[in-house]
């Protein structure tokens, strides 16, 4: 491996690395950005270690994985009992949380944030609590699953190139 092919190699790790931030970073797309860190090591060494195969393969956990994150942010809501609103209170809180204090802010905003958007559609405390109880649940599940495949593609990623 010569010293452009290093370079473009730190390149793309760098953007994927952005992008496995993203898994967890609500405003940032992660799957899709590490897929395009994975495009363009692909596209800059005319697809010498990463093929359309590949990235196709990639394409296909980005999209599932985006289902899956979905779903499950939606079963852990519904499943507690969250409406709307307790779905657009836990998004904005975490949006809020994450700018005023970082990952726990991001947590705890969620979290809060359905629990408000909760009592603002009419529930009492507990049922409140409950929709709050799930729509963090549901985060932290498709969340943690984003992050294992998002782990699972650097892996991949690193030893197609690398071995």
């Amino acid at each position: 491996m010569n010293l452009g092919m290093i370079g473009l190699f730190v390149l793309a790790i760098i953007i994927i690395l952005v992008g496995l931030a993203g898994t967890v970073l609500p405003m940032l797309p992660g799957l899709p950005i590490m897929w395009g860190g994975a495009i363009i090591y692909a596209l800059l060494t005319g697809f010498e270690k990463i093929g359309w195969g590949f990235l196709g393969v990639f394409a296909v956990l980005v999209a599932v994985t985006s289902l899956l994150d979905y779903v499950a942010n939606l079963y852990g809501a519904r499943k507690m009992g969250a409406s709307g609103w307790g779905l657009a209170g836990a998004f904005l809180g975490m949006l809020i949380g994450l700018f005023t204090g970082g990952l726990i802010g991001l947590l705890l905003g969620s979290f809060i944030g359905a629990i408000l958007g909760e009592i603002v559609a009419g529930r009492k405390g507990s049922q409140a609590f409950k929709a709050g109880v799930g729509t963090f649940l549901g985060f932290l599940g498709g969340t943690l699953i984003k992050f294992l495949v998002g782990c699972a593609m650097i892996g991949v990623f690193v030893w197609q190139v690398l071995f």
